[in-house]
């Protein structure tokens, strides 16, 4: 007998290929087709951005909302990428061009409370007058949703909550509490209160029945004073509903056999392809173009969180054993000049793109032997499953799903034949120079190194495992809203 088909509303700021920021957006698109394997069919809650409505396509008023913080709002039903959607169509709130959360000049929107409180308004609506069976609201941008679920008229459902990294909490000022039409007695530390203040994260936290984060060690560290950023009392004494699930990729969309965006597709069966993205890569970003050195690459934010400037503490380390590195990526101001100092420092040894270009990270992950992923936390981490994928061992920091998704190459590992890339700690400029060397020496071994490179392609970096999972944790939710009702 098949099991009953269960009717999930997400509700996310970002999704890709929609809009998207960071790895929020990709697992808000890949999760829906992972979960409909599992029997959950998912209708995904977006603002109504400019470049989300410009990809809908017969989008139909699903319901008009005549004042929603501000001005009139409809949400549209549609469908896009294979996602089924509802989109608040908003344009006092969402109409603005470039990133949906910074204004022009860097500093973020100053409604973006209110912006995002209506969000979480229109999906406890849409929840309960649709007939959803579970809420799964991503980070804090639909932290609001769950205080509209349980102080709302109307009937209750479960709510999971996830976080993608605790360390953006959404915290504004309570002078805005009477604007949000949440009762009083919802502001307190019982409900969306953080210390004194409007929590969006903090309130999807306390109201969700069940909490997950998007791996197992990131949601060990979240318990603890270091790893909690402030709300780690809070997540320990709800510790009984708090589950790491791990993030994984959309393999048909990340395919080293089909994507087009590669100088050179290749696979685990035939790797030798690689040789001509590596070549195209150096010549795209002025490096020598040199089969016999080890190139690195840097992929993602610049940012004190990612520890690119450890890489370039390193960076004796990796020019002194003869590698040229890789640098793709926006962020702070200050590591952004000192990215373009080192290359400019190191012409036909380092090359930097700052920004982002799609083809060129794929080229990246296709083209350089390792990728380096120093990050000093990580909830989980998008970078090193791409690599692996894509035939580039990760060097990673033992720190969040790092750790859970990366076997480091030690002798035991080599001996047994399963490293799939290289772990260190602490996260230090000293320990990130020794994984270094160690990876520069396997990877002038050869064999070692491509036997890494083998059990890195062969990882499963899949949704399978997590899909499962999360649909197993959707139906205990369901089952004991009845038994609770």
């Amino acid at each position: 007998m098949s099991r009953p088909q269960l009717r999930l509303l997400a509700i996310a700021s970002e999704c890709f290929p929609l809009v998207k920021t960071g790895g929020l957006a990709d697992v808000v698109g890949a999760l829906p087709g992972a979960l409909a394997a599992e029997g959950i069919a998912t209708t995904t809650l977006l603002p109504g951005y400019p470049a989300v409505l410009a990809a809908l396509a017969g989008a139909a008023p699903r319901r008009v909302l005549p004042e929603l913080f501000g001005g009139p709002a409809r949400v549209l039903a549609a469908q896009a990428h294979g996602l089924e959607l509802l989109v608040l169509e908003a344009p006092h709130l969402f109409d603005r061009p470039g990133n949906p959360y910074l204004a022009p000049g860097g500093g973020e929107w100053e409604d973006n409370p209110l912006r995002f409180a209506a969000l979480g308004a229109a999906g406890a609506l849409l929840a309960r007058e649709a007939g959803f069976d579970a809420v799964h609201a991503h980070d804090w941008q639909a932290g609001l949703a769950l205080a509209y679920l349980k102080h709302g008229a109307g009937r209750s459902m479960p709510a999971l909550f996830t976080i993608h990294n605790l360390a953006f909490q959404g915290q504004y000022p309570v002078s805005l509490f009477p604007r949000l039409g949440l009762p009083p007695e919802a502001f307190a530390v019982t409900g969306l209160e953080h210390y004194g203040r409007i929590g969006f994260l903090k309130s999807g936290l306390w109201y969700a029945d069940r909490i997950t984060t998007v791996s197992p060690t990131y949601a060990a560290e979240i318990l603890t004073p270091e790893g909690g950023m402030g709300l780690d009392g809070l997540l320990r004494g709800r510790g009984g509903v708090v589950e790491g699930i791990l993030n994984g990729l959309d393999t048909a969309e990340w395919d080293p056999e089909k994507d087009a965006r590669l100088a050179a597709r290749f696979s685990t069966a035939d790797p030798a392809p690689r040789a001509a993205n590596k070549a195209a890569l150096q010549r795209r970003l002025g490096l020598a173009e040199d089969a016999a050195v080890p190139l690195f690459a840097f992929i993602g934010r610049l940012a004190w969180q990612k520890g690119v400037d450890l890489v370039l503490e390193a960076l004796p380390r990796l020019l002194g054993g003869g590698a040229q590195l890789a640098i793709l990526g926006s962020g702070d101001s200050g590591l952004e000049a000192r990215c373009r100092g080192a290359a400019g420092a190191h012409p036909g040894r380092i090359g930097a793109f700052i920004g982002f270009e799609e083809g060129l990270a794929r080229l990246l992950y296709g083209g350089v032997d390792a990728v380096l992923v120093p990050s000093r936390f990580e909830p989980c981490g998008l970078t090193q499953l791409c690599a692996l994928r894509y035939g580039a061992p990760p060097i990673v920091a033992r720190v969040g799903g790092l750790a859970d998704t990366v076997i480091d190459a030690n002798e035991m590992a080599l001996a047994a034949g399963t490293g799939t890339g290289l772990q260190f700690a602490p996260g230090s400029v000293e320990m990130l120079g020794a994984a270094i060397q160690r990876a520069i020496g396997l990877w002038r071994q050869g064999p070692a190194w491509r036997r890494i490179q083998a059990n890195a392609m062969a990882s499963d970096v899949s949704w399978r495992r997590s899909a499962g999972r999360y649909a197993a944790l959707f139906r205990e939710m369901v089952r004991a809203e009845v038994i609770d009702a």
